[in-house]
């Protein structure tokens, strides 16, 4: 059995070395010392104990620029302790296994008949438990769902699984596996996925778009995330994109969640229809060009480029990362996506880089796992 690296307590150069090398390794010793503004005889000082303890490592020769010595490159051993992530959704338990940085080795799916919280727990449990078998041993559990999340344990209000109130998941989970278990709201842990590991590592200022059964959002400034817990209550679903588009449940007139999530898009193009359709099927209409598809699908994706420049336009970030399930709508609209976003910035606005990708559920699950992770390392 391998033996579990202790990251905290640490010295606090040393915590910022190790976390350096953790998010942005292998890095020469020249580079590091660089980046945290070191001089070459402190981080030989505090290097010495993080490679003796083994939290780092060198990797092996590697010539600076093909002149002078070579210099060793540090890194951390991935392999040296591994975390799992779990994904809630309204039917289903994703889950992955991963190691320190993140690298997922391994998946899991499991169906959720039951969402009473001992019964979902209970699922996750024995997700856990066969990921659990293929690695020597886990150093920690992450959970995301929809929702709000307090102090990394309870989960309250989550609307699709149908929880009211407050759930003490963490609890719930940690008796049946006997691991330290962290809860986290599934935008907010795919946030952190992409700035420890993903497109927004080293970015200083970027944000999340998420849409599909709801509509998710969250930004970065500074390089840190602005947290609240008003990201598990949805509000960007409420931003009013269209002065003229559909109701809401909560009665607002053409708001993102009106106009953007899946629900929405299928009972537009239904009731236009006179039939039930499914969102791929919605979105195969349009493409074909059905005219009723194609008119509820190009208003979406116009009103897409607007939620889009408002985010752009209200938090000044370098980069916007739009996703989720729903996501092929913006995918197969791109270019009026695009251009609806163009047409609400200045002329004079500096340029936002919009990142428009699929993700499937192990992405998010992915993201309950770096949060596990931190959690592990800085100690938050």
């Amino acid at each position: 059995m391998s033996e579990q690296k202790s990251w905290l307590p640490l010295e606090s150069t040393a915590h910022r070395v190790a976390v350096e090398v953790l998010v942005h390794g292998p890095l020469p010793r020249s580079e590091i010392a660089r980046r945290l503004d070191l001089s070459p005889a402190t981080l030989s000082r505090v290097t010495k104990p993080l490679l003796d303890a083994g939290l780092l490592i060198e990797t092996g020769p590697q010539a600076q620029n093909g002149l002078g010595r070579p210099s060793l490159p540090l890194d951390v051993d991935p392999s040296s302790q591994h975390f799992v992530g779990v994904k809630l959704t309204a039917d289903e338990v994703h889950g992955v296994l991963t190691d320190l940085r993140a690298h997922v080795l391994a998946t899991e799916v499991a169906p959720l008949a039951d969402r009473r919280p001992a019964a979902v727990a209970a699922v996750i449990a024995q997700i856990v438990h066969r990921l659990s078998g293929l690695v020597p041993r886990l150093t920690s559990v992450g959970v995301s769902a929809g929702g709000i999340v307090d102090d990394a344990a309870t989960l309250k209000d989550s609307a699709y699984l149908g929880w009211e109130g407050t759930v003490p998941l963490a609890d719930l989970v940690g008796d049946q596996t006997g691991l330290p278990v962290v809860v986290v709201n599934d935008v907010e842990a795919w946030t952190e996925a992409e700035r420890w590991f993903g497109d927004g590592r080293g970015v200083q200022s970027f944000a999340l778009l998420t849409t599909g059964v709801g509509t998710g959002y969250s930004v970065v400034t500074h390089g840190q995330p602005t947290t609240s817990r008003d990201v598990g209550v949805g509000v960007a679903g409420h931003i009013p994109l269209d002065p003229w588009g559909p109701l809401c449940r909560a009665g607002h007139r053409g708001c993102a969640e009106a106009m953007l999530t899946s629900g929405s898009v299928c009972a537009a193009v239904g009731v236009g229809l006179g039939r039930v359709v499914t969102y791929a099927e919605a979105l195969g209409l349009a493409r074909d060009g059905d005219p009723v598809a194609r008119t509820v699908v190009e208003a979406a994706a116009r009103a897409y480029g607007r939620l889009l420049a408002l985010i752009a336009n209200l938090t000044f970030v370098e980069l916007i990362i739009a996703s989720g399930d729903g996501v092929d709508l913006a995918l197969d609209w791109e270019p009026v996506v695009r251009a609806e976003f163009r047409a609400h910035r200045h002329p004079l606005a500096s340029d936002v880089t919009l990142l428009i990708k699929r993700a499937p559920f192990t992405e998010w699950a992915r993201g309950a796992a770096v949060v596990a992770i931190m959690t592990h390392v800085m100690g938050q």
